[in-house]
């Protein structure tokens, strides 16, 4: 029985160490990417045009990898929270957020915004994949804002301030830079030249907080 137990606690730290990798991973993959590709702009250019022409199976991948991640930390997640007041909707946001990167992996978006330079200049998606690839993105950009009002409502009942603070901030901090950068991508007066890097703020402030809440699970929720 003890061997049961040990085996399952190690799963349950396992499926919890994917929410840690899951976001560091990503960014460092797209940032990459970002600095490398020729002709790219990251400051500029949405990081899913990564997914774009003979090198974007890395973006590709990058997405599908993560999406496995944070399909992973969802059920760990739910193996340690299932009868606390996070633990309904809290894994089950975590998955939608999988779901959302799968899905911007396997559905690539279209040359949007300038990139690729020898393609016509497009203000949208004009593909039925490229319409999907922004819907399901949206699971990504809402779905981890959610979370954070999810877990910060769980922190103020523990008393954790500093959390409760945190996912807070997060949660109004990633929707607001997803804002600045569509005004970007959109080509909206000062914004136009900065959409990328206003996108990769956004996902920036919610996947440190996805790392850092899964490394807060994995040291006060994870069985010893």
């Amino acid at each position: 029985m003890d061997a049961i137990e040990t085996k399952n606690g190690q799963l349950t730290k396992l499926l919890l160490l994917a929410g840690v990798l899951a976001g560091p991973l990503f960014i460092a993959i797209y940032l990459v990417e970002g600095a490398t590709r020729m002709n790219y702009d990251p400051v500029r250019y949405p990081v899913s045009s990564l997914s774009i022409g003979p090198d974007g199976w890395i973006q590709i991948t990058n997405f599908l990898m993560t999406g496995f991640l944070f399909l992973l930390f969802s059920v760990g997640m739910r193996r340690i929270l299932e009868h606390t007041r996070a633990g309904g909707w809290g894994p089950f946001l975590m998955g939608l957020i999988g779901i959302g990167l799968i899905g911007a992996g396997i559905f690539s978006t279209d040359p949007v915004y300038g990139y690729p330079e020898d393609q016509p200049f497009l203000w949208g998606q004009q593909t039925l994949h490229g319409h999907l690839h922004n819907i399901v993105s949206m699971l990504v950009f809402i779905g981890i804002p959610a979370a954070c009002g999810v877990f910060r409502r769980r922190f103020k009942a523990l008393g954790e301030r500093r959390w409760a603070s945190y996912s807070l901030i997060s949660g109004i901090g990633m929707p607001l830079f997803f804002i600045l950068a569509a005004l970007g991508f959109n080509q909206v007066s000062i914004f136009a030249e900065y959409g990328g890097a206003f996108q990769r703020l956004s996902t920036g402030i919610g996947f440190a907080w996805v790392t850092l809440l899964a490394l807060y699970l994995l040291k006060t929720e994870a069985p010893k």
